[in-house]
């Protein structure tokens, strides 16, 4: 069976939440930790803004025209949607849905106010904030990125330290000293979650018959 596909009778998947400062490498380690664990998927957000170079449609991102994006919100078509830097973000509701069903567990890659948004829906997520080890570190790594004018990563700057003082908002806390160490933590919180008692009683069920 493709790790794709969910085991016949199992379970609905699960909501990750994953946000961070701009900078701190969010997505990157959710992108390699959806290629260590089975059954995990990052979900691709959609956005106004134009691609970068060296980033595809429907791969990096979902590129629509910003009309056509404030349709879908007017359509409420999104679980979650932000301006971020003057360009709109946002994670289909359906899209998501549907990985969901499958079994699969989905990790959204979002910042705060997203994050906020899909916790007032109430919806079940389990949500990890991802850290700097220090400002000195997340500016560093933003002057590194060499995509951003002056103005604009002290506009990230500014931000960051509003969002870093969100923490205690979230579930758990991933500090993004070094990327491999992170993603390793990243892993286990995924896989705590799925032993859950809740999400495991049917199969311990399933085994106590045995005895």
């Amino acid at each position: 069976m493709s790790s794709s596909q969910a085991a016949p009778g199992s379970p609905r998947g699960i909501l990750f939440v994953v946000s961070a400062p701009s900078g701190a490498g969010k997505t990157t380690l959710v992108e390699r930790l959806v290629e260590r664990i089975p059954r995990l998927r990052m979900s691709r957000s959609y956005t106004s803004r134009a691609a970068r170079p060296g980033e595809a449609d429907g791969v990096d991102y979902n590129f629509v025209a910003r009309d056509r994006f404030e349709q879908m919100i007017a359509g409420g078509d999104f679980i979650e949607w932000a301006d971020v830097f003057g360009n709109l973000y946002g994670t289909r509701a359906p899209d998501t849905e549907r990985l969901l069903e499958t079994g699969c567990d989905v990790v959204l890659v979002i910042d705060v106010q997203g994050a906020r948004q899909v916790r007032g829906r109430a919806i079940e997520t389990t949500t990890i904030f991802v850290m700097p080890p220090s400002f000195a570190v997340l500016e560093r790594r933003l002057r590194g990125r060499s995509q951003d004018s002056e103005e604009a990563i002290q506009r990230r700057l500014r931000v960051a330290r509003e969002e870093v003082a969100a923490y205690p908002e979230y579930d758990f806390i991933v500090v993004n000293d070094e990327v491999d160490d992170a993603v390793e933590r990243l892993g286990g919180i995924v896989l705590a979650e799925r032993a859950r008692r809740g999400r495991m009683r049917e199969q311990a069920e399933a085994i106590l018959r045995t005895f």
